[in-house]
């Protein structure tokens, strides 16, 4: 049966059997049917039939492909099989990240016919500044993001790689709360903070009378994280002599705590952290092959600052609402110029402890490049596009007056003013459409 013998009854009936929103597509990216759940989270009304996929979602008035984003729809039609891409989507409560599952629908003649479109909303991270949750809308941490998507339903162990500073604990976490285990404990090992005579103490427990001082039993970390998440955060910091006993338990299951007798069950999902190369550790004979080998099944890279610095405006925006007495301070046009030029070397947590610095001196309630430390200066440019002084701004729109200045002046191509600008050339041409 072809999709267009299909009543609309039968398209509503196929799509409500599914508890998460979802559409049914024609091959030339027209809706055909929306679900109940569809509705009840994104408002569409019946309106939407007949319109495409990327104008509902994206406002574009072209498929995603073409306007510099992944299109699942157009992969489908290229490999014949599902495909799952991670989009920013418009809704009524502003964009959204949403995890796409696109599946082709092929008739009994093996034809394609159609596409189903799952939305999963991703609740762990905002496009948006928020009191809470992972903040960022780049190419790059995108990708994190999807990869974090991928991983937190199933067991498999995660290591999360990047500089100090870039939110290792946030992500770990998120990945807790988007996983099966969420309703369980997150525990979290400060690896480089634990001495190595306490080391087996604290991750195991003790028994009364195990050592001098011991004088009752002390559940160990492992206990604590019952059910749920372990996360051991700069696991490359942890003595070679310990090694040993952190990966028996990560191969057997079972642990003794110091003094014990029995052995005990651990139930846990292991995620792990480092700033360090790892395999560099291995080479160096500080860190165990086999270990390494273990926590590393699944990495994730988690961006610099200066990876994903077309983010730097959101998190500002987010920091300070997060921040005690940030609330109501903004940050200034020429306090905005300096920080996207400076090198962040301590990534966003360093950005924070900027901001709690200028929420400190900004009398006014709004942060310039005089509340900033004369570091910051050193790579700033003599002429800035964007208005200084006691002009005050919403930062959206000092970005949009750089863009349109860079636009004018600029003499190559987009995909060198996406290089020059340190973005990819879709989120430029998102950029770009976004000032229309």
């Amino acid at each position: 049966m072809q999709v267009a013998a299909w009543t609309q009854v039968e398209m509503n009936s196929l799509l409500d059997a599914l508890s998460e929103p979802a559409t049914l597509l024609s091959t030339d990216y027209s809706i055909l049917a929306a679900n109940q759940a569809y509705h009840q989270t994104y408002g569409g009304q019946p309106s939407i039939l007949g319109q495409t996929c990327y104008q509902v979602s994206h406002g574009f008035d072209q498929p995603c492909d073409l306007a510099g984003e992944a299109c699942p729809l157009k992969r489908c039609l290229e490999k014949g099989q599902k495909q799952r891409v991670l989009h920013l989507h418009q809704t009524p409560r502003g964009e959204e990240h949403v995890d796409v599952e696109m599946s082709p629908i092929y008739n009994q003649d093996g034809e394609l016919v159609a596409f189903l479109e799952v939305l999963h909303l991703v609740k762990e991270a905002r496009p948006q500044a928020a009191a809470e949750g992972l903040i960022g809308r780049s190419p790059a941490f995108n990708e994190m993001l999807a990869l974090l998507r991928r991983a937190a339903p199933s067991e498999i162990a995660v290591l999360l790689l990047g500089e100090t500073g870039t939110g290792k604990e946030l992500v770990a976490r998120a990945l807790h709360d988007a996983s099966p285990r969420s309703a369980k404990p997150f525990i979290t090992v400060e690896c480089s903070g634990l001495p190595e005579t306490l080391f087996e103490s604290e991750l195991f427990g003790h028994e009364k009378g195990a050592f001098t001082g011991a004088t009752g039993r002390k559940p160990g970390l492992v206990e604590a994280a019952h059910g749920g998440t372990l996360f051991l955060d700069e696991i490359g910091e942890i003595p070679l002599s310990q090694q040993v006993k952190l990966l028996r338990l990560i191969e057997t299951g079972h642990y003794r705590s110091v003094g014990g007798v029995e052995p005990q069950y651990a139930n846990f999902r292991l995620v792990c952290a480092t700033h360090r190369s790892l395999e560099e550790r291995v080479k160096e004979g500080l860190f165990r092959a086999d270990l390494f080998y273990r926590i590393s099944a699944f990495p994730i890279h988690l961006p610099s600052l200066a990876e994903r610095r077309e983010d730097l405006p959101l998190l500002a925006q987010a920091l300070l609402k997060r921040l005690p007495g940030g609330e109501g301070v903004s940050l200034g046009a020429s306090a905005l110029a300096v920080l996207q030029t400076y090198a962040f070397p301590g990534n966003i947590r360093e950005l924070r402890n900027l901001l709690e610095r200028g929420i400190l001196l900004a009398d006014d309630g709004r942060i310039e490049a005089e509340h900033l430390p004369a570091f910051c200066t050193s790579g700033l440019a003599e002429a800035s596009p964007v208005p200084s002084g006691d002009q005050l701004l919403p930062l959206k729109e000092v970005e949009n007056l750089y863009l349109r200045q860079v636009l004018q002046t600029f003499s190559g191509d987009r995909r060198e003013l996406a290089a020059h600008l340190g973005i990819s050339e879709r989120s430029l041409y998102r950029k770009i459409h976004s000032l229309k």
